[in-house]
């Protein structure tokens, strides 16, 4: 409540200066104390904690005139950073029906209008105004923004392509990230109705945008693994480390269940070992022992996560080398006991993290949940330091 009288206060002196300052110009002024009645119940509103009714009165207070369009336009955009949307467009629709307003006036109202609409989630009303704007090539820039967030939310990823290039174009900005992503989504959307050349071609063009995304490496390699072409699969993952060794967990399944088929587990030994030699922090350890195991058995894969645990303590080495303890003892209550334990703390362990703005998820994500920027999300560092 504090705040928010803090915040119309102004507006309120305001607009008692306005009417003060019209009844000037008037012949015969009438007494301070009746000039704007109106000005003085919305006082007694805000003071009673009716901030509701402040508004409305305040609102109406502000005659829309060349003078008083940018306190319109300000108060609007207040009331929808507030989550007070409704407001925001009321305020905005009551601009626009003005005949009196300039061009330029005019068109900022429309952008703030279209801002509401896609705050509140009315992409179709917003979307029209923004075209409006776009015909007209004013704001542009802004525009073809507000265009791009509405396309993404609707997956209407060619019309995403259209306008990220028409953007390009205006504003001179680098989008080839955003642009193989969503070639990417294309393509995705082509494998899902049995379109694999339309998918291939569509992953194609998001390398050729972006040669260093991952995502589209990956996305081949799954459609050469679909089509038996195992060799390109195993060759297209190793690609990806070449870019990101970070997205080893993410591939790593795919490489050990790949090199099993093709009886190469060796090969991704020594890759791996390469990988623990240039990026000792990366986890790639945790997969030797994992091919150790697969290749020598339970107790050499322990020795060799006791080694690795000792020079680089870690929850996810100790529950690995646990689970093995467990198959080379049998269900010893206390091994059981302590693996429960860890299986606890790491749950509570987000895996991933947005390096714009903070947001944890469970599972990798290409573009935020919350600030909706692209290949953000990356996985976070190993639990070190027991």
């Amino acid at each position: 409540m504090q705040e928010l009288l803090w915040l119309l206060l102004p507006v309120a002196a305001a607009s008692g200066w306005w009417g003060a300052m019209r009844s000037v110009r008037k012949p015969l002024p009438a007494p301070p104390d009746k000039q704007n009645p109106a000005y003085f119940h919305g006082l007694n509103h805000l003071l009673n904690e009716e901030p509701d009714k402040a508004i409305d009165i305040f609102v109406e207070m502000l005659e829309v005139d060349s003078e008083t369009v940018e306190t319109h336009l300000a108060l609007g955009n207040l009331f929808r950073q507030r989550g007070e949307v409704e407001r925001a467009i009321r305020i905005h629709q009551n601009l626009i029906a003005r005949p009196t307003l300039s061009n330029e006036q005019h068109a900022q109202a429309l952008l703030e209008l279209g801002q509401d609409y896609l705050r509140a989630g009315l992409y179709d009303r917003a979307e029209k105004l923004f075209q409006e704007l776009k015909e007209k090539r004013l704001h542009t820039a802004q525009v073809l923004q507000h265009l791009t967030t509405i396309y993404q939310q609707e997956k209407e990823w060619q019309a995403c392509l259209q306008t990220a290039e028409a953007l390009e174009k205006h504003s001179q900005q680098d989008l080839s990230l955003e642009k193989s992503h969503y070639y990417c989504e294309l393509a995705m959307q082509a494998k899902a109705a049995e379109q694999y050349t339309k998918a291939r071609h569509d992953l194609k063009a998001a390398l050729a945008t972006n040669p260093a995304c991952v995502r589209a490496n990956h996305l081949m390699a799954r459609l050469a693994w679909d089509k038996g072409d195992i060799p390109t699969a195993m060759q297209l993952l190793r690609d990806i480390l070449d870019h990101n060794v970070h997205y080893l967990p993410e591939i790593i399944r795919e490489m050990i269940a790949g090199h099993q088929k093709l009886g190469t587990l060796q090969d991704l030994r020594a890759l791996l070992g390469q990988i623990t030699g240039q990026h000792p922090k990366s986890g790639a350890e945790l997969y030797v022992a994992e091919l150790i195991q697969l290749e020598e058995g339970n107790q050499p894969a322990a020795h060799y996560l006791t080694r690795y645990i000792r020079n680089t303590p870690s929850l996810l080495g100790l529950r690995q080398l646990v689970e093995l303890e467990c198959l080379n003892h049998g269900q010893h209550h206390l091994l059981c006991d302590v693996l429960n334990h860890l299986n606890k703390i790491l749950q509570k362990h987000s895996n991933y993290q947005c390096q714009k703005c903070g947001f944890q998820a469970s599972t990798l994500h290409w573009q935020c949940p919350s600030c909706h920027r692209w290949s953000t999300i990356q996985q976070q560092p190993p639990l070190e330091n027991l």
